[in-house]
């Protein structure tokens, strides 16, 4: 009886989001119109997508960066995230040669800003935005969490942040910095851009996923595993690791993508018991 009852529950929540209608509209611009007229490459990349229910109220929305080295790939809505009763927002961002550090990370942040000052106008909670993305994108959610300089350019803290969820990201700092830098990928350096820098007790709550440690890029399981280790020397409980045994860098994101959405339902129902 009480596994009869366990599937209903769950089967009325999937009848209920396959049921809600959803909009989207593209190719939005998140810097302000005079920086746009300035910088013909700002103009024309950095964009976003937002992907939203029709006539629900107080939505999760998840900021969705891509990967690609932040040197390639295009802003994108995963299948995986849709139709979830949340909203999904794809960013664009400008990529390495065309830019340097801290440019890609600059705009990251002007994205999430945009997403604080405007989602209330689609019906979303803007106490329940989470950042996401995968390898490159990961990087570049955690870097404006962590470094809470970027944020603190549009007066947003960090801690505004319901939750931060890393599929692959890289704690140290990124290879494509380095590369800038000259210094090879197989040699790891922790500067101002590397996420790691910045552990401290008081952050969003952080779920951390990496593929298998045996299969991943370069070493991304285990600086993620010393950034969970030292963020919990600084007494820091809002941060966890999952590894994805049997799962390379590019395959981890599809089993991911469930632990990414559950978290998201499980911090919004939190915040939300609290008001």
């Amino acid at each position: 009886m009480k596994k009869l009852f366990i599937f209903l529950f769950f089967a009325s929540i999937l009848s209920a989001n396959a049921q809600q209608k959803y909009e989207i509209e593209n190719e939005i611009h998140y810097y302000d119109e005079n920086t746009n007229k300035k910088d013909s490459y700002i103009n024309s990349q950095c964009t976003l997508d937002i992907y939203y229910p029709e006539n629900k109220k107080d939505f999760a929305t998840i900021i969705w960066f891509h990967g690609g080295g932040l040197t390639k790939g295009k802003k994108q809505i995963p299948k995986a995230l849709m139709d979830k009763g949340c909203a999904i927002v794809a960013v664009e961002y400008r990529l390495s040669p065309n830019v340097t550090a801290p440019a890609y990370i600059e705009d990251a942040a002007a994205a999430v800003a945009w997403v604080f000052n405007t989602i209330e106008k689609y019906g979303g909670n803007k106490n329940l935005l989470f950042v996401s993305g995968h390898s490159a994108g990961a990087y570049l959610g955690t870097i404006i969490t962590m470094d809470k300089s970027y944020l603190a350019k549009y007066s947003i803290d960090p801690m505004e942040i319901a939750g931060l969820i890393s599929l692959s990201g890289q704690a140290i700092t990124h290879f494509t910095i380095r590369k800038e830098q000259g210094i090879k990928s197989t040699q790891p350096t922790i500067d101002k851009y590397a996420p790691i820098l910045y552990v401290r007790e008081e952050t969003p709550p952080i779920l951390l996923i990496t593929g298998d440690r045996e299969m991943e890029l370069l070493g991304r399981y285990e600086e993620n595993a010393y950034f969970l280790r030292m963020m919990k020397l600084n007494k820091n409980k809002n941060i966890r690791l999952y590894e994805l045994q049997g799962f390379n860098h590019s395959g981890m994101a599809e089993p991911a993508y469930p632990l990414l959405l559950d978290e998201v339902e499980t911090i919004s129902k939190k915040i939300l018991e609290k008001k």
